[in-house]
C-alpha cells in the first residue's frame, strides 16, 4: 500500500490552521505548508502564519526557511516538500499538508512544471522584447498556431517564448511530453478535504481577519521587512495586505481605505481560490466549517483517495 497523505485546503480565512491543528493533534500527524508566502521570515502578520504557540502544538514544515528577498517557484517547492513528507514518514508520523496556495497544491495532484531549462540570457532577451514583437516570434516558432494560449497576457507569451526558444520545440510538442510526465507525489496516496464557509460568514471573517492584522502591526512589518529589501522580490511585495500597505507608505493609497481595499482584494482572491479548486483539483470532500462538530468529519474514514496523475 502506498504512503498515504492528506490535505486539507480552503479559501483564505476559512479556518484552516485551527481544524489543521486539531487534526494533526489527534493523529500524530506533522505539517508540511501549501502556503507561497509562508516560507518568508518576517512575513507573519499579513500571512496568519501559525503563530509561535500554534507550531508548539504540532511541528511545521516549510514556515520561515527563506528569507523574504529569495524567490519561490513550483519546481523547488516540488523538492522540499518531497524531502519533508519523506521525512516525516521515515519517523513513522503521519503527513498533513495544508494550504491555499493552488499552484503548489495542485502538485500533489499532477505535474505543474516541465524541464525546460531557460538560460537566463536567453530569459532576458525574451521579456525584453515589445508584447506584439513577443507574439509575433512565437506565431514564427508555432505555425500550426498558438492553441489556448492567451496572447493578451504578456507574462504567459513571454513564458511560452523563453520555453520555445530553449527547447527548439512547439508549444504542441511540450504540452504533449508534459502530460506524459509522471506527478510529483505518484508514489502516494493523496486524500484531499476542502473547506468552505457561506460568503456572508467568509466576508465577516475577512474583515475581522484585516482588522486584527492592523491592529496587530501589519503596518510596522511592511516597513521592516521594505528595509530587509521585500520589493526584490515581486510575488512577496504583491501579496494581499503588503501590497497595500505599500501603496500607503508611497502615498498611493490613504491609510483611512486600507483596511477596505485590503478586505475588497482578499475577497476577491477567495473567489479565484474557488474556482481553481473547483477546476483544478480532482474530485473532493467539500465541507461546510459551520458544520464542524469533531476532527473525524475531516476525511472520514480515510476520506477519499485521489489519483496523484499518469503513471
Amino acid at each position: 500500500m502506498p504512503p498515504l497523505i492528506h490535505v486539507l485546503t480552503g479559501p483564505t480565512a476559512v479556518g484552516k490552521t485551527e481544524w489543521a491543528l486539531r487534526w494533526a493533534e489527534k493523529h500524530g500527524a506533522e505539517t508540511v505548508s501549501c502556503d507561497s508566502l509562508l516560507f518568508y521570515r518576517g512575513m507573519d502578520i499579513g500571512t496568519a502564519k501559525p503563530t509561535a504557540a500554534e507550531r508548539a502544538r504540532v511541528p511545521h514544515h516549510l514556515i520561515d526557511t527563506h528569507d523574504v528577498t529569495d524567490q519561490m517557484n513550483v519546481t523547488y517547492y516540488v523538492t522540499l516538500a518531497r524531502a519533508a513528507v519523506a521525512e516525516i514518514l521515515g519517523r513513522g508520523r503521519a503527513v498533513l499538508v495544508t494550504g491555499g496556495s493552488g499552484f503548489y497544491l495542485k502538485a500533489f495532484f499532477a505535474p505543474v512544471a516541465d524541464e525546460v531549462v531557460v538560460p537566463a540570457a536567453m530569459r532576458e532577451r525574451a521579456r525584453a522584447l515589445p508584447p506584439g514583437d513577443a507574439v509575433a516570434q512565437l506565431r514564427a516558432l508555432n505555425p500550426a498556431g498558438l492553441g489556448a494560449l492567451d496572447t493578451a497576457n504578456p507574462r504567459r507569451v513571454t513564458r511560452a517564448l523563453e520555453r520555445c526558444l530553449a527547447s527548439g520545440r512547439t508549444l504542441a510538442d511540450l504540452a504533449g511530453e508534459f502530460a506524459r510526465q509522471r506527478a510529483p507525489f505518484a508514489d502516494y496516496r493523496v486524500v484531499l478535504a476542502r473547506l468552505e464557509r457561506e460568503p456572508e460568514e467568509l466576508a465577516r471573517r475577512i474583515d475581522a481577519r484585516v482588522a486584527a492584522m492592523l491592529q496587530g502591526g501589519l503596518m510596522e512589518e511592511v516597513r521592516r521587512l521594505r528595509a530587509a529589501g521585500l520589493e526584490q522580490n515581486p510575488s512577496a511585495s504583491r501579496a494581499i495586505g503588503y501590497r497595500e500597505v505599500l501603496a500607503v507608505l508611497d502615498g498611493r493609497l490613504a491609510e483611512a481605505d486600507l483596511a477596505a481595499e485590503i478586505a475588497r482584494n482578499t475577497r476577491a482572491l477567495v473567489k479565484k481560490q474557488r474556482t481553481w479548486f473547483r477546476t483544478q483539483l480532482p474530485a473532493h470532500r467539500a465541507i461546510a466549517a459551520e458544520a464542524l462538530r469533531d476532527v473525524s468529519q475531516l476525511f472520514g474514514d480515510g476520506g477519499q483517495t485521489l489519483t496523484a496523475g499518469p503513471d
